[in-house]
C-alpha cells in the first residue's frame, strides 16, 4: 500500500504492531546459505544439545531481516531509510518461534537538508511468549510539507 506522509504528520509515541511470523528451518537454511553464516549454533542440532541453549538458534541477521520485513507493510513516497542503530539481539529465536514487531515513534528532527527531517523509530521484535528478543533504531529521511 502507498502512502504519503510528511515529516510534520509523525507525532512521537505513536505506536503500530505487525502480525507474526513463525521462523522455520527452511528459513535458518535459506539464511545460511545466502548469508555463508554456516555456524554450528545455527547449523548443528547435536552440537546445539552441548551448549546452553540446548537447540538450534535463528542467525541474528535473519531475525533482523524478518523483523524489518514484518514492518513494510506501506511505502511511503516521501521517506526512505536514512539507516539502523543501536542493533541488539536480546534473547534467541528458535525454530518455530513466532516473531511480532512493535513500532514506537520515539524521535524527530531536522536535518541539513532544509527540506527533510529525520524521524527514529524504535523497533522491538517479541517471540509467541512476549519476550524483547531484537531491537534497534530505524532511523528515516522524511520529507518536510511545502511551506
Amino acid at each position: 500500500m502507498f502512502i504519503t506522509k510528511y515529516f510534520e504528520e509523525f507525532a512521537i509515541g505513536d505506536v503500530r504492531h505487525t502480525y507474526g511470523r513463525t521462523i522455520t528451518e527452511t528459513d535458518i537454511v535459506v539464511h545460511a546459505g545466502q548469508s555463508g553464516d554456516f555456524f554450528p549454533h545455527h547449523m548443528d542440532e547435536e552440537w546445539c544439545k552441548t551448549q546452553p541453549f540446548k537447540k538450534r538458534i535463528a542467525h541474528g541477521t535473519l531475525i533482523f531481516t524478518v523483523a524489518v520485513g514484518l514492518t513494510a507493510d506501506h511505502i511511503n513516497d516521501v521517506s526512505m531509510t536514512y539507516g539502523y542503530e543501536k542493533l541488539r539481539f536480546i534473547k534467541p529465536v528458535f525454530i518455530n518461534d513466532t516473531i511480532k514487531v512493535t513500532v514506537t515513534i520515539q524521535d524527530k528532527k531536522d536535518h541539513k537538508r532544509p527540506d527533510h527531517g529525520l524521524v527514529t523509530e524504535l523497533v522491538e521484535c517479541f517471540n509467541q511468549h512476549n519476550e524483547l528478543v531484537m531491537r534497534c533504531e530505524h532511523i528515516l529521511l522524511v520529507k518536510k510539507q511545502a511551506a
